[in-house]
């Protein structure tokens, strides 16, 4: 594996979540295998998860772990090309990214939706610039319109909690939410599940459709309770109106979900990515449930990254 900012970087899905589960069983399995080497993992944004299963990740493989709260701690970055730099942006990201490349092994970065101009956040206006500009292997830890290894962590949990023959039935269902939120892992988990063995179908308000570029065949029912029905699995997530971009268009109806929503399903396993805004996106009943294993998503956080860290490694170690 050469980068990793989607789906289509995975040779064969099925055998990268065996592999994450074998680390799983085993986390210091490989734990020479970054030796001597750094990854520099840069955070433009909030992160707590993905943070603290990245660092868990490289250290289990030996990697030393540069941690740059780069919207903090760096200079001021200025993104856009041929810009004159006399305002209050310090230090070109081509400039910053080809320190990095002197430094690090390997470059993970967590780069947000700017929610202002839909073009830029749609053409990945940051991560293309760590594409573009960096000499060593690219992971994303979450971009404008992705977020893989959570994705990634969603395939594992799936397949842990999944033990009978047939398909299971899955529900990407829209939450309620008190402020516009990117499509990134809505638009994630569908690109991801339609490369798994499932019956998947997404479920939201009319005016909430994801971006089709990510959603293509997959079948959309603006019926939450129609959605539900004899579901194996409700993954719950919020996100903003991407035809009218960033809007929150008026809902009337309540789609958080409840244990009265949960008996209408197969007693599905109910999933979310976390942080969740309790009993706006979901109830604390339904959060703190049997149903729940939504923590177990969270510890699986570590696997996927310690899969995808130890795929680019034999890369590097092979030349």
């Amino acid at each position: 594996m050469k980068k990793f900012t989607s789906v289509s970087d995975v040779e064969n899905l099925q055998e990268m979540i065996k592999k994450a589960l074998q680390i799983k069983e085993n986390p210091l399995s490989e734990s020479e295998k970054g030796k001597g080497k750094t990854i520099g993992l840069v955070f433009l944004n909030s992160s707590l998860r993905t943070r603290l299963s990245s660092q868990i990740a490289a250290q289990n493989l030996g990697l030393n772990v540069l941690t740059l709260n780069a919207a903090q701690e760096a200079w001021n970055l200025e993104f856009a090309d041929g810009s004159v730099m006399n305002g209050d942006t310090v230090e070109h990201i081509k400039d910053a990214i080809e320190v990095l490349n002197q430094y690090c092994d390997i470059i993970a970065v967590r780069c947000f939706a700017g929610m202002k101009n839909k073009q830029d956040d749609v053409h990945e206006s940051i991560l293309s610039q760590f594409e573009k500009h960096a000499k060593v292997p690219v992971v994303s830890l979450e971009s404008a319109t992705r977020h893989p290894l959570q994705s990634l962590a969603d395939c594992i949990t799936i397949t842990e909690n999944w033990k009978e023959k047939r398909k299971p039935k899955i529900v990407l269902t829209w939450a309620p939410h008190v402020k516009p939120i990117a499509q990134a892992v809505g638009n994630s988990f569908t690109e991801w599940m339609q490369e798994m063995e499932v019956d998947f179908i997404i479920t939201n308000p009319k005016g909430y459709d994801l971006d089709k570029n990510f959603t293509k065949d997959v079948k959309v029912i603006h019926n939450q309770d129609e959605a539900l029905e004899n579901a194996d699995f409700i993954y719950v997530k919020n996100w903003s109106s991407f035809e009218e971009y960033t809007a929150m268009p008026e809902v009337e109806e309540n789609w958080m979900l409840t244990n009265e929503k949960l008996s209408k399903t197969n007693q599905a396993k109910v999933m979310h990515c976390l942080p969740v805004r309790r009993n706006v996106e979901l109830s604390d009943e339904v959060m703190d449930g049997e149903n729940s294993i939504i923590y177990q998503q969270a510890k699986n956080r570590i696997f996927s990254a310690q899969a995808v860290f130890s795929e680019i490694l034999e890369v590097i170690n092979s030349k």
